[in-house]
């Protein structure tokens, strides 16, 4: 289970205000030791948190002892290689509105192996048009939820050994 992850971008607090906004949570000023960063807090039962930190903002190993040493970059990195996926309560209707609110793109998007059927589907929501969020709502759960199992992925991971 993941609880919480960090992004970085160019408006800390928008971003985590849109982000608690989807979540049906709230935002707040980041507890930790960097200024300018938010947090948007689900509220949930799972204590999910995303943590939004400073465009230039990077995590870098330290023998110091201290919490997290952060460290800023000369130039923010104009596209992340990572992404998160999010199951969020509102439907596709109310994502895209806030999407197109934003400024920010949002799209429909069929998972699938080259050529074969869409196996799950997530709305590819960009924030800030620079990092992306799968959003999974209600009623696109089940479909990813049937995938991601043990079950489905050793048959296949047998046949590539």
């Amino acid at each position: 289970m993941i609880h919480h992850i960090s992004l970085t971008a160019r408006e800390p607090q928008r971003v985590a205000a849109v982000l608690a906004e989807l979540m049906g949570g709230r935002a707040y000023p980041f507890r930790g030791p960097l200024p300018g960063a938010f947090m948007a807090l689900a509220g949930d039962a799972h204590g999910t948190l995303i943590e939004v930190y400073p465009e230039t903002t990077v995590m870098r190993p330290s023998d110091e002892e201290r919490r997290i040493p952060f460290a800023s970059t000369a130039e923010p990195a104009a596209y992340v290689g990572w992404h998160v996926n999010l199951s969020v309560a509102l439907e596709r209707e109310a994502i895209e509105r806030i999407a197109a609110r934003e400024g920010w793109q949002a799209m429909l998007y069929g998972a699938a192996p080259p050529g074969k059927p869409a196996v799950f589907h997530v709305i590819q929501f960009w924030v800030e048009n620079r990092t992306l969020v799968e959003l999974i709502t209600p009623t696109m759960l089940d479909d990813y939820l049937r995938l991601a199992r043990f079950a489905t992925f050793e048959p296949a991971a047998a046949l590539e050994l």
